[in-house]
């Protein structure tokens, strides 16, 4: 296979009208009391970027978006009728949940492969990828949490069951820092609905200002309640079992409102 670095690449612009616009929004006018938010759902790459040197295999993988996401994230957003934010560029392209200066923000690598597209790119370049793909993104987020009062906020994520060599054996986990009420409240909800799942916090990652945006940005700053949501992606391969995570998730956030706002 003959893999693209760089094609087409345009001195003062990124996007081209042929390149899908950088976030999905679903139930946008929706005055919900609950934001959800995903970051990494997608797999597309603006045109100009090749396919970064890298396989459809490699884009097929979790490197590249998480997977389950999208489909589990609308589907919980129709169940709830909430508004939702998705990213359809991949976490490869600029990676929204880092904060811009992050060295994972474009990475160079990801669980040992090696991502050429990313590999000596100028400050124009990188200017290009936050001004169009990062900033029009987290912008729209922060108008939805503007636009109607909203108690809550919560981004949808995927963890791969293995990473470096490494067994990840929760079903779910929930990551928080400053607001540990909200997590252990949704975490309490699932066991409650669910005492089968395996709940993990804060684990297989930890929210950190260098690596994370959504809960020290969208969540800690506003003084929001928020969590970030991960669930293993062994379980989210096929419709029924995104449907089945979707109502269990759908459920448990209701109940958090009902028992936290009423």
């Amino acid at each position: 296979m003959d893999m693209q670095i760089g094609a087409d690449v345009r001195s003062n612009t990124l996007l081209g009208p042929d390149d899908c616009r950088p976030l999905d929004i679903v139930n946008e006018s929706s005055q919900y009391p609950v934001l959800l938010v995903c970051e990494h759902a997608g797999q597309s790459i603006p045109k100009a970027l090749g396919d970064l040197g890298l396989s459809r295999e490699n884009m097929n993988e979790h490197i590249a978006y998480d997977i389950g996401a999208r489909q589990v994230s609308i589907m919980i957003a129709e169940y709830l009728g909430a508004p939702l934010i998705l990213q359809p560029y991949s976490r490869l392209v600029i990676d929204c949940n880092r904060p811009v200066h992050s060295e994972q923000a474009i990475p160079l690598q990801s669980d040992g492969i090696r991502i050429p597209g990313n590999c000596d790119l100028g400050p124009e370049e990188r200017l290009q990828r936050i001004k169009e793909v990062y900033n029009p993104f987290h912008d729209s987020v922060s108008a939805l949490l503007d636009r109607h009062f909203r108690e809550a906020a919560f981004a949808i994520h995927s963890f791969t069951p293995i990473l470096d060599n490494e067994t990840r054996p929760w079903d779910l986990a929930f990551l928080f820092r400053k607001d540990a009420e909200t997590s252990h409240s949704l975490a309490d909800a699932v066991r409650r609905l669910d005492p089968t799942r395996n709940i993990g916090m804060n684990v297989p990652y930890s929210i950190d200002d260098s690596t994370d945006w959504f809960v020290p940005y969208h969540g800690e700053q506003r003084g929001l309640a928020h969590s970030l949501i991960e669930i293993r992606n062994d379980h989210l391969r096929s419709e029924a079992c995104c449907l089945s995570w979707a109502k269990l998730l759908s459920r448990a956030i209701q109940q958090f409102l009902d028992k936290a706002f009423s």
